[in-house]
């Protein structure tokens, strides 16, 4: 089993993506609800959620470097296949970025670990980590993907590791596209044709006559229902 099906089992369980929205405070500045630069809700927002919104959807923490390592980290978890994009292509890279600026406590981390792996790269072959090659690049993030393998020195990289892992999946499998690779339905329109026949015969019901021609149809689901001045169906 790959590790896209392990997170299609791990997402489709009980766990859920599990995002926690901090809060934070808003200045006084007056400002006008704008479309959304890259996410967000825009329904039912009130005047600080939409300064905060606008605060983060236009701030920048990472650094050019910093986001190119994002990218590349983010498509080796949840690489483009045959059923459903990388995750670069679904904008996952500017989700972590807001969340860095929406749970500040992830900053720290963060930075650090990506700063090891120019470390860890220049420890094991003389070069940065955006300059490897993607055997390479397996090889670093190998060291610190799998908990239960890595070595104990790897312990602070494991726990940063499972931050992106999680990071990125959050992301993913808040876009249409990931719940689209999960099958995930949601509520959907549903059609009820009425209590079947025979379960009316067997408690002896059955329907008004003079109501029958007025029931809707399957040919007539889409016709909106007319009612007279005192409540009575129409059509």
């Amino acid at each position: 089993m790959n590790r896209r099906e392990n997170l299609k089992l791990l997402f489709t369980g009980s766990i859920g993506t599990g995002l926690f929205m901090t809060s934070c405070e808003a200045d006084n500045t007056e400002v006008k609800h704008q479309p959304l630069l890259d996410g967000g809700t825009r329904g039912g927002r009130i005047q600080e959620e939409i300064r905060r919104d606008q605060v983060l959807l236009t701030d920048r923490f990472f650094t050019e470097n910093e986001m190119q390592k994002i990218r590349i980290l983010v498509d080796v978890i949840m690489p483009k296949d045959a059923d459903s994009p990388a995750a670069t292509e679904i904008g996952v890279p500017n989700f972590i970025e807001f969340m860095m600026k929406d749970q500040p406590a992830h900053q720290t981390p963060m930075r650090g670990g990506l700063m090891w792996l120019d470390f860890e790269s220049e420890e094991k072959f003389g070069k940065a980590f955006l300059d490897l090659s993607s055997d390479q690049v397996i090889q670093i993030i190998d060291l610190v993907a799998w908990p239960e393998t890595a070595l104990s020195e790897y312990e602070g990289g494991v726990r940063w590791f499972n931050m992106m892992r999680n990071l990125t999946c959050s992301g993913y499998f808040s876009t249409e596209a990931g719940w689209k690779y999960l099958d995930y339905k949601g509520n959907q329109p549903n059609v009820w044709d009425g209590v079947p026949q025979e379960v009316m015969d067997k408690h002896g019901f059955s329907l008004e006559e003079q109501y029958i021609p007025l029931y809707l149809k399957p040919e007539e689901r889409g016709v909106v229902a007319q009612w007279d001045e005192n409540g009575n169906l129409i059509s």
